[in-house]
Formats: structure tokens, sequence, C-alpha cells
């Protein structure tokens, strides 16, 4: 595992892709306590003068509770090889499996935050704010359709403390 720091303007990846099209495995919780997950909705930008990223997570989630614990969490975006990891970590929950063990992936604590060693890109934050989404301000009816078991996510906004690149 050989990372390397990087300003988070540095960044090349084109948010849209990474996160919806490739994915990312939201993780949060301690070494010796933690779970992940795969997601595709998210985003990274400006809010209160700080660089941030934002993800969302359903209350019926095992990484729910985590992030409800957590202080900080940690976004890790993968190359294409690890699309069975990611698979894996969408469609299994960490109250019945092992996630990490089945999917092969290697868990790393760096200042008390847990992200992986196969990741090409961890963007580790801090959590800032949280807000539930709430069906009564959709202004497109459509989106309801996207919640049939009523779960709503909460957002998460997280604001970057250390962006870590792999060394090719």
């Amino acid at each position: 595992m050989d990372f390397k720091e990087l300003k988070p303007e540095m960044l090349t990846d084109n948010p849209f892709k990474v996160i919806g099209k490739d994915w990312m495995l939201i993780t949060a919780g301690t070494e010796k306590s933690f779970n992940t997950m795969t997601a595709s909705w998210g985003g990274m930008g400006i809010l209160w003068q700080r660089q941030v990223c934002f993800c969302f997570v359903r209350p019926t989630r095992y990484t729910y509770e985590f992030m409800e614990q957590s202080k900080n969490f940690t976004l890790s975006f993968f190359s294409e090889q690890y699309r069975k990891a990611l698979d894996y970590c969408g469609s299994h929950s960490g109250r019945d499996s092992d996630k990490v063990k089945e999917s092969g992936l290697s868990p790393v604590n760096r200042d008390g935050m847990v992200f992986f060693a196969e990741a090409r890109l961890v963007i580790a934050c801090r959590k800032l704010y949280f807000q539930d989404i709430n069906p009564t301000f959709f202004l497109d009816p459509l989106i309801e359709n996207l919640y049939p078991a009523k779960d709503y996510h909460r957002m998460y906004v997280g604001e970057i403390v250390s962006c870590l690149i792999r060394n090719s």
C-alpha cells in the first residue's frame, strides 16, 4: 500500500463517473469495529467555505449505525478490477457476513479512519452536518419512486481532511 497525499483541488477524477458509474465504498467506524457499503450517490464541492464530500445512507443499512457513531468517514474509490468486491459490499450486509473477508479487501487504519489498501483514491472526511431526506420537499414526484419502502436516506456532509491517491 503506497499512497501519497494530494490536495483535493488537484483531483482530476470526474465525480459523475467515479461516484455514479464506478461507485465508491463509504466506511465508518474504528479499526476494531467498522462497516462499509457500496454507494453511487454523492458529490464533492465547496460548502461553508470548506472542501466537502456528501454521501447518502439509508437508515436500514448497517453502515448507518457506524456513520451515526463516528466523527469521520472515508470514501474509497477503486479501479474496475474491484467491481466484484463493490458488488459484494453493496449486496450483502455486515450484520450477516464478514464483508471485508468475503470481498477480499484489506482494511487500513490511518488516523482513526478505515479505508482499503486496494483503493486507488481515498477521501477522508470529518462529519460536519447531516440531514434526513424529507419527501415533502420533492419537486419532481418521480423521485418518490426511488423509495418504495419509504426508507429515505440521511445525507452526511464531511469536510475533506485528507485525500490519498495510490502511487503508480
